[in-house]
């Protein structure tokens, strides 16, 4: 059965009997998955006010009836079988629309950023991926890609917006671009469940967890109540929102120039003549690796260029290499182009009013807001002049800090923007609610590491936000950032520890579980490759937490006493050490200065000192961006990072 669009947002079937008139949200569709055991709401239009609709399920054979009422919609609800099928599924105004091959099965809902978005091949390329590609034939187990679209208003069922013709078998070709953790997730459902299995990816990169929560919902999350507040009053009326924006906008360029040592006011200072005293970084290049390690924010470039009398008076071309993340390029103190987007080439052109003969001076405000940063690319994509005619900008540059990202005022994001509060939630998860899962998971937190105070409230609200949606007992396992960037063994300060903590804080609301990956990451990616223990790992949480299969419970730290010099701290369960000896401990005394430990492990009781630590006050397991982890529980999962104490 061929299936077509009949709208933007809604879908429909031709059938044996003719044009169908029956228009259903886009997750009815061929090869669909509905939840087993549940009520499933068929609600669509019909061009036929007053008329009946008839749902036919054929797992049951029964007919169960609607009026359509006078605006042409229509609202059922049809109780679903125990795991099956493949059956049909007729819906019918007087034409009848059938959808073939319908299975009863699981369902789950997977969201969060790149780290869910990655596909098993597409821009990702997981671990072993021609292999698993190759494999990957599992009727079964069904997928459902929800498109990547924004909206200021709640969309409802009819106006989901789904990729290709909706549900479709996994087979190499369906499979080679979706979400890799839900794919691998569902593989191990499937392998140990026997029924079949359904994925949504519903997950875009880069985006932070208040584009996933409802707009009411943030106006009583702490720290964002304000902002979520003002946008409800806008109504989500896209006018208003643009012009909240502007004066926002206006507002965080005050801010950020007064606290730029670069600008005064709106003067680039640091622009219009040469700074002396400022050291210098071979570009082009990443910052992090050019002596500026783990620094986020802005930093100023300046390099002197001779002009040839040649190019007097006339238009040059200035190329700033692939610059990430944002640039403000300027020459001889004259902004002359501004670009945001990682890794993006950059060309402006420098007018010909401004180009004189002899030394000029080129400058790059350059803002980084995670990970790696700075004027990046070949040395070949710096450069300035007039097409063949080019001075090369590779080479020695001076540069000097900025501000640093923690200390900058949040910029505000565009109301078109999928970072915007509610906006993913309203076209991305409130459309699908009406459909039944079993339950979610999510990977996401990268784009919240700047802001992990704010997190614990904001992760939970959102969890809790959903479950108003799906009911209360939704299961929902999400996993815990892996490790990243550079490796340092004494890191107190690290945001990304104080993100992983907030994320475990949503351990206490019930049925939740949390696949730990501390021990998977990648220094220099931040989409490791190795998606299929992540997928493991999840499927472990859920299968012991939802459906009452195996175990999934590494180690958990319960207490710690002091014995002289010793911290002595108790696990509930024993703890194995895979290597040589414990890794990844540090401890301090009363001054706050943590040391790395020498530790043994005895079962469940770890032993902690430190030279120089006469008296120990506080232990920190696995608290730093990147930490070498070696702990394990005797099912093998990783003890996850903790710490016995609740300083900053």
């Amino acid at each position: 059965m061929k299936r077509y669009l009949f709208s933007l947002f809604a879908a429909g079937m031709v059938s044996h009997a003719g044009y169908a008139e029956v228009k259903l949200p886009a997750y009815f569709s061929d090869n669909m998955i509905v939840q087993q055991n549940s009520g499933l709401v068929v609600s669509g239009h019909s061009s036929r006010p007053g008329s009946t609709v008839t749902v036919t399920p054929g797992w049951n054979k029964k007919q169960y009836t609607a009026k359509v009422n006078s605006a042409g919609e229509f609202s059922l609800t049809v109780p679903t079988p125990k795991a099956g099928g493949p059956f049909t599924l007729t819906v019918s105004d007087g034409d009848d629309l059938t959808l073939n091959n319908v299975v009863s099965g699981e369902v789950w809902l997977c969201s969060g950023q790149s780290n869910m978005e990655m596909q098993v091949k597409g821009w990702g390329k997981v671990m072993n991926w021609e292999q698993e590609l190759a494999a990957a034939d599992h009727p079964s187990i069904r997928l459902l890609q929800v498109k990547r679209v924004v909206s200021t208003t709640p969309r409802d069922a009819s106006e989901l917006e789904v990729t290709g013709d909706g549900w479709a078998e996994c087979s190499p070709a369906s499979v080679e671009n979706f979400s890799a953790v839900a794919y691998f997730y569902a593989r191990a459902l499937a392998d140990r469940l026997k029924v079949p299995v359904g994925v949504i990816d519903t997950s875009w990169g880069g985006t932070p967890a208040e584009a996933w929560t409802s707009v009411p919902t943030l106006q009583h999350v702490v720290d964002i109540d304000r902002h979520a507040t003002e946008i409800a009053a806008c109504g989500g009326d896209m006018e208003k929102l643009k012009a909240k924006h502007e004066r926002d906008m206006n507002q965080w360029m005050r801010d950020m120039n007064a606290c730029d040592p670069g600008m005064d006011g709106d003067r680039a200072v640091w622009a219009e003549v040469p700074q002396q005293g400022w050291a210098t970084m071979d570009l082009p290049g990443a910052m992090e690796y050019k002596g500026l390690p783990d620094y986020d924010g802005t930093v100023w470039f300046q390099r002197v260029v001779e002009i040839p009398e040649a190019w007097e008076g006339k238009e040059l071309t200035l190329n700033v290499g692939k610059v990430d993340d944002e640039d403000v390029t300027y020459f001889n103190g004259v902004e002359v182009g501004r670009g945001g987007g990682y890794w993006i080439p950059r060309s402006y052109k420098v007018p010909a009013s401004l180009v004189k003969a002899g030394k000029a001076l080129v400058a790059v405000k350059v803002q980084d807001e995670s990970g790696t940063g700075g004027i990046c690319g070949d040395a070949s994509e710096l450069s300035i002049g007039m097409g063949d005619d080019r001075v090369s900008l590779a080479g020695q540059w001076g540069y000097h800090i900025g501000v640093p990202r923690a200390e900058q005022p949040r910029k505000p994001e565009t109301p078109a923007s999928q970072n915007y509060p509610g906006n993913l939630y309203n076209s991305m998860i409130h459309p699908l609610k009406n459909f039944p899962v079993r339950g979610a998971i999510w990977y996401q937190g990268e784009s919240n590491v700047d802001r992990w105070e704010q997190y614990t409230p904001l992760f939970q609200a959102m969890i809790n936000n959903w479950r108003d949606d799906w009911g209360k007992d939704m299961p929902f396992y999400f996993v815990q950032l892996a490790n990243f960037l550079e490796r340092h063994d004494v890191q107190p300060g690290s945001t990304w520890a104080h993100l992983r903590e907030a994320q475990a804080n949503a351990l206490q609301l019930d049925n939740t579980g949390m696949a730990v990956a501390i021990d998977i990451g990648e220094a220099y990616d931040i989409h490791p490759k190795n998606k299929q223990e992540v997928g493991a790992r999840l499927a472990r949480a859920a299968l012991a937490g939802t459906y009452g299969k195996g175990t999934c419970a590494a180690p958990r730290f319960e207490s710690m006493k002091v014995k002289g010099d010793k911290a002595v701290i108790t696990m509930d369960r024993p703890v194995t050490v895979k290597g040589d000896k414990p890794t990844g401990f540090v401890v301090c005394g009363a001054d706050m200065q943590f040391h790395p430990a020498d530790v043994t492990v005895e079962k469940n009781v770890i032993t902690v000192t430190a030279p120089g630590v006469k008296h120990p006050v506080a232990v920190r397991y696995g608290w730093a961006d990147n930490p070498a982890c070696n702990l394990y529980g005797s099912d093998g999962l990783p003890v996850a990072p903790f710490r016995t104490d609740c300083y900053r």
